[in-house]
């Protein structure tokens, strides 16, 4: 059966795998999927897309499978420990898997002469900033280790572009949710969490006092993004692309959205506001948001039958 050409998709187990993965096959692509399930699940990758049980740490199994590959049309890096919390508790082993385990990716990546690498980047990196919208060329303040492994990796992917001449982008993903989350995963946002709340009949937690904005991207949206960073012939020297809805709500309108009762439990360690200047998305991928946050909170209410 003649395909598209081959991805591998780190972390393909996971939520955001758990859409993409399926787009890539349904476009025709031969996928591989390499996680090591300890946060994703097997369920999640589709029996037309192969499985690799691989942790990106083992950086000669990585190589390994992607020299067995052929030619690679492109990988995409979603493979992370990115609870913030866990990486301030236990920052060598969050350090090891997102900062080596990046490394890894990379070298199996230029070693195996693959076309693009597109890596999963996060807007945690800007920290707090004096103003917004958050614009890629600002200087990123990340305020915890998951932070800054990501925004290493960016680093890391412009110097694979400029040295190795390993094409790549990295896609700056501000709040993701949508169909499929884990409300208990790695990836889990206030609006996640404020669904599973509800459908067991508990009031939705606020951290601090819920004045704290959010500029929420639906998964469709990102795995579109994605999709188009393959094939944008104006990417894969290492640039780095926000990819946001451009608008941001208060966790306490977000809240308000899903109904129910509310309580408030002390602040954690977060940033305080985001939101992303969209502009070089448009402009270096053809890329705009398509889901709106209140179509996208409603889908999730029709879904777990909130309405």
């Amino acid at each position: 059966m003649t395909t598209k050409g081959t991805v591998v998709v780190t972390g393909g187990a996971g939520f955001l795998g758990s859409h993409l993965v399926p787009a890539f096959v349904a476009e025709g692509y031969a996928v591989h999927v390499v996680d090591n399930l300890v946060a994703g699940k097997r369920e999640n990758v589709p029996p037309q897309a192969t499985l690799h049980e691989i942790d990106i740490r083992d950086r000669q199994a990585l190589a390994h499978l992607f020299s067995s590959l052929g030619t690679i049309a492109g990988v995409f890096h979603l493979a992370a420990l990115p609870r913030v919390q866990y990486s301030i508790d236990h920052p060598e082993e969050a350090h090891e898997t997102n900062v080596n385990g990046t490394l890894n990716v990379l070298l199996a990546a230029r070693d195996a002469s693959v076309r693009r690498l597109v890596y999963s980047a996060s807007s945690a990196a800007y920290g707090d900033q004096p103003t917004l919208p958050l614009v890629e060329d600002m200087l990123p303040r990340p305020v915890s280790p998951y932070a800054l492994h990501k925004y290493i990796g960016e680093h890391y992917c412009r110097i694979f572009s400029e040295i190795y001449g390993l094409p790549t982008v990295s896609l700056r993903y501000f709040n993701l949710y949508g169909p499929n989350a884990d409300p208990n995963g790695p990836y889990a946002q206030a609006i996640i969490k404020f669904i599973d709340q509800r459908v067991h009949g508990k009031p939705v937690t606020i951290t601090g006092d819920g004045e704290q904005t959010r500029d929420s991207v639906h998964v469709r949206d990102v795995v579109r993004a994605n999709l188009l960073a393959l094939t944008s012939d104006k990417v894969g020297h290492g640039e780095v692309i926000n990819i946001g809805s451009g608008a941001s709500c208060s966790v306490n309108a977000i809240a308000h959205m899903l109904g129910g009762e509310c309580v408030h439990i002390p602040p954690r360690i977060e940033t305080r506001h985001t939101l992303a200047d969209i502009r070089r998305a448009k402009d270096l991928l053809g890329w705009e948001p398509t889901v709106s946050l209140e179509e996208g909170i409603a889908e999730l209410k029709r879904l777990h039958h909130l309405v």
